[in-house]
């Protein structure tokens, strides 16, 4: 039958994305894992593989499209021994009313970085090895689950990490039970058919006639008060004293997300002072013994130490030293991390962006150093993955390269904490009872009140200040 290749959901929060490339033509045919385009989401460009194998019989959204709804159906593959040019047709016909049909369909395609990412269950970065999975193949309802293989032995669905671990085990799919979304073979089924035990099955809609489960307190999102509409806003300034300018996808949803944190999270700030002249003595004793390295540019130092690298680990090891801390919040739950996951707030054109340096507790600064370049760069380039930019455990946003003082920062949930830097200046400070002069800089935490209390926070916040003016610590 013919196959729907669908818009992927990206991330959990994406509704829609620009089809930005074909790298395939109709015709062309296609096996599992081959990238067939890339899509270009509010914080990336991403590949999309295909799942299964076919014929490209019709591209139904052409290149440069913007604004494509998520599960929309973008192309068409007919399977083998159809007739690629009648199944366009017909399956353009019956896919051009097809509607989304949830957060995660599945079936015919795949973010394609997904491959290339490092162990999700050993790095903690995703939740399932289906969890970029999107789609829904033509002829079957969304919400009725497909058998793990087509009647008479067909196709097999599994998800690629699942085919790639069948191969690896010489385990065949066409004997294992899928318990993945529309009977969608995964790691776990793998797991259970090497152990003699079926995982189990996944809960549908449909599944013995009960309703679909409700969304758990977690998941709800509050009714936000009513704002202005555009048409009452644009009646307070003349006509012609303005420029609209559209809002792309980023900028959307940076608000959606901003106005959700700051109604939902209970907010309280801590503010205080760190001395900085230990730590600029010692950033510039190791930025002077950094080694040269060989480079296609030439030779150049192996590291270049930034202030905001040194704040990157301290913060880490302010969140180990006070653990409580390290927390993010569920209506269920108290989440306590094992790791402490930082991400940093870096300005891109049209927004921000916060990449994550994973483990930066365990890291040495050279290393948070060298990451944080490299995430800094891709991320204004949107060449990150899902991955290097979801999750984490709290957050750093320095804005004292602009010479800004001291700021508040908004939290970006799951974290319970963001810590915002502001400039390191000389100021007048009393020593032993005289006026000396001192490089200061001024930080502020914002806390979410229902995971970290005021005492917790200051403690926290007072574990940070050590780090930074007795920054020896940060290398033992």
């Amino acid at each position: 039958m013919p196959i729907n290749v669908t818009m992927p959901a990206l991330s959990p929060t994406m509704e829609e994305g620009n089809l930005a490339k074909w790298l395939v033509k109709e015709g062309d045919k296609v096996s599992a894992g081959d990238v067939i385009a890339e899509i270009e989401t509010d914080k990336a460009t991403m590949e999309v593989e295909a799942v299964d194998e076919g014929t490209v019989a019709k591209i139904v959204v052409p290149a440069g499209t913007e604004g494509v709804k998520v599960n929309a159906v973008i192309a068409v593959l007919a399977g083998e021994g159809e007739d690629a040019s009648s199944t366009g047709g017909e399956a353009q016909a019956s896919g051009s009313d097809t509607k989304p049909v949830g957060d995660v369909a599945a079936d015919n395609a795949v973010v394609g970085s997904v491959k290339d990412a490092k162990d999700p269950e050993r790095q903690g970065y995703a939740k399932s090895d289906d969890t970029a999975v999107v789609g829904s193949p033509a002829g079957r309802p969304a919400s009725q689950p497909s058998s793990s293989s087509s009647s008479g032995g067909g196709r097999v669905f599994a998800s690629p990490l699942a085919r790639r671990l069948a191969k690896e085990q010489g385990i065949d799919l066409s004997g294992v039970s899928g318990s993945g979304p529309h009977g969608r073979i995964v790691k776990a089924d793998l797991e259970g058919a090497a152990k003699g035990v079926a995982a189990p099955k996944a809960e549908t809609a449909t599944e013995a006639g009960k309703p679909a489960a409700k969304p758990t307190a977690d998941a709800a999102v509050p009714v936000q008060p009513k704002a202005q509409s555009d048409d009452q806003v644009l009646k307070l300034f003349a006509e012609g004293s303005y420029e609209k300018v559209p809002h792309d996808g980023m900028r959307k949803t940076i608000a959606r997300r901003l106005v959700e944190a700051k109604t939902t999270v209970p907010h309280f700030y801590l503010t205080l002072d760190c001395e900085l002249d230990a730590l600029l003595a010692l950033r510039s004793q190791l930025n002077s013994a950094a080694p040269n390295v060989k480079s296609s540019a030439g030779e150049k130092p192996a590291y270049k130490l930034s202030v905001n690298d040194m704040v990157i680990k301290a913060m880490a090891l302010a969140l180990k030293r006070v653990p409580d801390a390290n927390v993010s919040w569920t209506e269920g739950a108290m989440l306590k991390h094992k790791a402490v996951d930082v991400g940093v707030a870096v300005s891109i054109e049209g927004g921000l962006i916060t990449p994550i340096i994973r483990r930066a507790d365990e890291k040495t600064l050279s290393t948070i150093s060298n990451e944080m370049k490299d995430l800094a760069s891709r991320a204004r380039s949107r060449k990150l993955k899902p991955e290097e930019y979801q999750g984490g455990t709290t957050a750093v946003s320095n804005l004292g390269m602009f010479g800004v003082r001291d700021f508040a920062a908004i939290i970006n949930p799951p974290h319970a904490t963001i810590l915002a830097v502001g400039a390191g200046e000389q100021r007048a400070v009393v020593k032993n009872g005289a006026v000396v002069v001192a490089t200061v800089m001024s930080v502020t935490l914002s806390t979410d009140h229902r995971a970290v209390d005021g005492a917790l926070g200051a403690e926290l916040l007072q574990a940070f200040k050590d780090f930074i003016e007795n920054p020896m610590g940060m290398l033992v």
